[in-house]
Parts: C-alpha cells; structure tokens; sequence
C-alpha cells in the first residue's frame, strides 16, 4: 500500500482530474458499439477511479458518478 500525503489545492485538482476522466467513461460505456471485453476492462478502470475519486468527493459530489449494478449487467447482455 502506498500513502500521499496532499495540500487542500492538490486534493481539488486531483477531483477534478478523475471527474473529468469519470464523466468520459461514463459516455464511452454507454455506447452500445463497444465491444464486451472493452466494455469490462473500462468498467474495471472506472471501479478503480470512483474509489479514488470517493476519497477526496463529499456524498452528494460523489453520488452523481455512481452506477447502478442492474443497469450494467441489462446492458452487457
């Protein structure tokens, strides 16, 4: 395990990066021409960063990046 110790400025750049990086997966995995192993591995990046991005986002910031489960598992049949 590694541990970063950041300033208030670097936590709010930090956000800004995975947000902007969530709401681009967020558009790519709702594009149905996506081929299934893709679409997994993007779902495994985007679990790893909505972790990382819920450490430095508050509840209701954080809510609005979370995917529901059903939805997925409809649209990877």
């Amino acid at each position: 395990m590694l541990g970063f110790l950041f300033n208030h400025k670097e936590c709010q750049e930090l956000a800004y990066l995975i947000k902007r990086e969530l709401e681009e997966m967020l558009l790519d995995l709702s594009d149905k021409r996506i081929d299934y192993l893709v679409r997994r591995a993007m779902e495994e990046r985007y679990s790893i960063l909505f972790r990382m991005y819920a450490r430095v986002a508050g509840p209701n910031e954080l809510s609005k990046y979370a995917r529901r489960r059903k939805m997925e598992e409809k649209h990877l049949t």
